[in-house]
């Protein structure tokens, strides 16, 4: 028998060659487990909706088109706005809610879908409060208290005066039941002490064609839907309700400063992603939503809006949600409005 060793049979050593190539395929395997980690640490990979739950030239939409804009170059990738109104904007921030959490679709929520709607529809088909991440505050913009120029008040004083001496008989127009600008109406007439009559419309258009036609006394409404009426002076500004001036209309004081001390009631704009986004999907969007909204870009965009750029996030944020939703709720309640 030949004993010889054969160059070709495997040797000690090529067999630990083997075994190591073995370890670094399992090592190699390992990194292909974490493939969820890998593909966080990439996003976003592909293009982001951004869910406006009104309908397209609104508020909301007007706040969400920059944004989109502006946000797609740190992000590298395209934010198409999807309008989908109805209910509310039950609508679309219900779509949102049930969603894959994977960052991809985001709401651009307000004060509406996040604060009032919780208390003011009986059936709600998502939790305000629990099915979304809180990303970041964008932007927020007083209400206006306007009247017809031929009201027989010039101030807020003088308002109230006249609505203490005619008790309930006084009427304010507003976009609808539950609006910002009715329940602003509600909190302005607890703080005065006053009783006026709510005359609800389906939307600002309608309500601001009846105040020009004196068919109302006065309206609550975000200002960038009046703005344009009270620049061609054919509305009356009385105050506005946010805790500063508005920059587009510097002359007009706030309630506040009008003898409402402590006065504060604002609408609101800010995005939303699906409960439990992955922590580095949820840093990567926050991190990149502020650096927009606190850019000299995104402040112009909003500057003849009567808008202000709100940055806001982490815990700061989760904290206003909470407070708005129970300052929102009370309106509510004291207002009575209820919808199926």
């Amino acid at each position: 028998m030949d004993l010889t060793p054969d160059p070709k049979a495997p040797t000690r050593r090529d067999f630990l060659s083997l075994a190591g190539g073995g370890a670094a395929a399992a090592f190699a395997s390992g990194l292909l487990g974490t493939g969820s980690a890998l593909a966080e640490s990439a996003f976003p990979d592909h293009a982001l909706r951004l869910v406006v739950p009104f309908p397209a030239g609104g508020p909301t939409d007007i706040v969400a088109r920059p944004l989109a804009f502006l946000l797609a170059d740190p992000l590298k990738q395209q934010i198409v706005v999807d309008n989908r109104g109805g209910a509310g904007g039950a609508i679309g921030a219900e779509l949102v809610a049930k969603s894959p959490p994977d960052g991809y679709t985001l709401l651009l929520g307000t004060v509406g879908t996040q604060a009032i709607n919780a208390s003011l529809y009986k059936k709600l088909p998502y939790d305000p409060a629990h099915d979304f991440t809180a990303l970041g505050l964008v932007a927020s913009g007083p209400v206006a208290l306007v009247a017809n120029t031929a009201a027989p008040f010039s101030n807020v004083a003088q308002f109230i005066a006249a609505a203490k001496a005619q008790p309930g008989m006084i009427t304010f127009g507003s976009a609808g039941n539950g609006t910002p600008g009715h329940l602003t109406g509600v909190l302005f007439s607890k703080a005065a002490g006053i009783q006026l009559r709510h005359v609800p419309y389906r939307g600002s258009a309608p309500a601001v064609t009846d105040l020009l036609g004196n068919q109302i006394t006065v309206m609550f409404d975000p200002l960038q839907s009046v703005l344009t009426q009270v620049q061609a002076g054919k509305l009356r500004p009385l105050a506005v309700s946010g805790t500063a001036r508005s920059p587009v209309l510097p002359n007009v004081p706030t309630m506040a400063e009008a003898g409402l001390q402590g006065f504060s009631a604002e609408a609101w704009w800010g995005v939303y992603g699906p409960a439990n986004l992955p922590a580095a999907v949820t840093q990567t969007l926050r991190t990149e939503i502020e650096r927009v909204v606190r850019s000299d870009a995104f402040r112009d965009k909003l500057a003849s809006l009567g808008v202000l750029p709100t940055p806001m996030t982490g815990e700061a944020f989760a904290e206003f949600n909470r407070s708005e939703l129970a300052k929102w709720g009370k309106a509510v309640r004291d207002s009575g409005a209820s919808l199926d």
